[in-house]
């Protein structure tokens, strides 16, 4: 099957390079490029992609309004995004947005590919630059979470996390990796119809209602280890 993709960016060199590269990769056909978030809403409302390539710094409209305004206006399309920005607020912010896929401009064409594979299948892709720029930013939020701040009280664990079951934290940690309900559910030997449940309970939990916000509440809460076999 070929997958369609827009590409998003406001450099015209890296755009068009980015456009070449892709077209040479068997399965990806680039239909359109876009100079500025705008544009790529405009593109994917226009072409229906399977996924946008995403830019985060653009004019007009940056990437993570584009991707939040994608997800929202056009939920077929995936969006992958492909940026130099690594810290971890940029990176929670896309994935609350909506993106399926965080990768670094250091990528290559293969990883690229297999990212907006992934994402198309609605399974989420971090570069592992990022992933370590999360686990950190983790380790950093657990060190300082009962820590006095100012004179006030310490700070207390989120009652979410106190409410969670051990079988939602396995659930939470597969899902956290990408996986999807069925492959959770052949980790954790139960059926699909109860990992879907957990990862309902989940969302009201935790607050958020999409696979991403979750997997990046699971990386900002250290959520991202364990053994769930």
């Amino acid at each position: 099957m070929t997958v369609r993709i827009v590409v998003a960016d406001d450099q015209a060199a890296v755009r068009e390079g980015l456009m070449t590269l892709l077209d040479m990769v068997p399965g990806i056909d680039v239909v359109a490029g876009a100079a500025n978030g705008e544009e790529a809403v405009a593109r994917a409302a226009e072409l229906r992609p399977d996924a946008v390539l995403m830019d985060l710094v653009m004019p007009v409209l940056d990437g993570v309004a584009a991707t939040r305004r994608i997800t929202a206006e056009l939920p077929g399309v995936a969006v992958v995004v492909l940026t130099t920005l690594a810290d971890e607020a940029k990176i929670i912010d896309a994935l609350q947005a909506g993106a399926l896929g965080y990768l670094t401009k250091d990528a290559g064409k293969d990883q690229i590919a297999r990212a907006i594979q992934a994402a198309i299948s609605r399974q989420v892709t971090l570069d592992p630059e990022v992933q370590h720029r999360l686990l950190a930013a983790a380790v950093r939020g657990h060190q300082t979470q009962d820590r006095p701040d100012h004179g006030d009280e310490p700070r207390q664990t989120p009652p979410s996390t106190l409410q969670l079951t051990p079988r939602e934290e396995d659930v939470l940690r597969l899902l956290a990796t990408g996986l999807p309900n069925a492959a959770i559910a052949r980790r954790l030997l139960i059926g699909p119809a109860t990992v879907k449940t957990h990862v309902n309970h989940l969302f009201a939990k935790l607050g958020v209602t999409t696979r991403a916000e979750a997997i990046a509440w699971a990386h900002s809460h250290g959520y991202t280890t364990g053994n769930t076999d």
